[in-house]
């Protein structure tokens, strides 16, 4: 029985699995505590420090296209729709995402997830043209050997993207951890949450708009991936299968209590509350994920973040 490296983080559908109530069939887990979670996802992605890592999807298509050694299951960890959580300066003329052409605009990192998402549906839905942005970051990739397009650029030292989005230095920006939320390293002791200042969102009503969005393309944008070593699968074929049928396992004991009423974190309001728009809040499988999987590997390749498409079976292992 394989003894695995496992490095989740707690949440209601991963709860019963890390707890022990949900057995992985043929596997020995050793889970490992990473605080906040984004730590391991670049532990994994420069040292490879785990056997099974969760890990942002943007960031594994990036690794992946550059032949990191592992490979994603279709199981994913939190589900978010990206009309909503972008901001603008009032007086900055921006009222349209066509109009962020010719600004410069803040994110914490140029393939972080919210990111990658957000300029796709900017770019595919509302016809931006992303290379006439100036993306300002004032945080480092996970994977260091991307590079980057030449209308990305570093914050000055010393300033956060909410210094400089109340200075006017930028006239748009992502809120919370994404962007103007947060100052310091998100993985190193001088990272803080603040308070986003009160500024406009700029896709107005976004909750409706997403839900039309979703019905018209079945895109339900796809976070926290999870990602195997692939000499794991090779020395144990069937591990795969085992760890997928236990994350189903453990998100059934999670729905159980959001369809019973139970719990009032802000992961169960949210969840209960798109579950009328989209049905299963966290949808595993490829199937039940084709269409936001194809959105995302169009968005890599739109974005330079990928150099190519990859084909499926390059991406995901098919654990049935």
């Amino acid at each position: 029985m394989p003894r695995l490296k496992i490095a989740l983080g707690t949440y209601g559908h991963t709860a019963a699995l890390k707890d022990g109530r949900v057995k992985i069939a043929g596997v020995e887990p050793d889970f490992v505590e990473v605080v906040p979670i984004i730590g391991a996802f670049r532990r994994m992605v420069r040292d490879l420090e785990f056997d099974v890592c969760e890990m942002a999807p943007t960031t594994y298509m990036i690794a992946r296209a550059l032949g990191a050694p592992y490979i994603a299951l279709p199981v994913f960890l939190m589900r978010r729709f990206h009309h909503g959580g972008f901001v603008y300066r009032p007086d900055s003329g921006i009222r349209t995402p066509k109009d962020l052409e010719g600004k410069k605009v803040g994110v914490r990192a140029y393939s972080v997830t919210t990111g990658v998402w957000t300029r796709g549906i900017f770019v595919n839905e509302y016809g931006l043209d992303s290379s006439q942005v100036t993306w300002v970051v004032d945080d480092e990739e996970h994977v260091t050997s991307l590079k980057l397009p030449p209308n990305v650029m570093h914050a000055p030292d010393g300033k956060s993207l909410a210094d400089m989005m109340a200075s006017g230095e930028l006239a748009a920006g992502f809120t919370g951890n994404a962007g103007i939320g947060r100052a310091g390293s998100p993985t190193g002791g001088g990272w803080k949450q603040r308070s986003d200042e009160n500024y406009p969102e700029l896709i107005a009503n976004a909750a409706q708009v997403e839900a039309d969005w979703f019905k018209r393309t079945g895109i339900y944008p796809i976070h926290g991936s999870v990602v195997v070593k692939t000499e794991v699968l090779a020395k144990h074929p069937a591990v795969a299968k085992s760890l997928f049928d236990a994350f189903v396992a453990a998100k059934a004991v999670y729905m159980d209590r959001l369809k019973s009423s139970e719990g009032d974190s802000a992961d169960d309001r949210k969840y209960r509350g798109v579950m009328p728009v989209v049905g299963d809040p966290l949808p595993y499988g490829l199937l039940e994920n084709a269409a936001s999987i194809d959105a995302m590997l169009t968005y890599g390749v739109q974005q330079g973040l990928i150099p190519r498409r990859m084909p499926l079976d390059e991406v995901f292992v098919d654990p049935s």
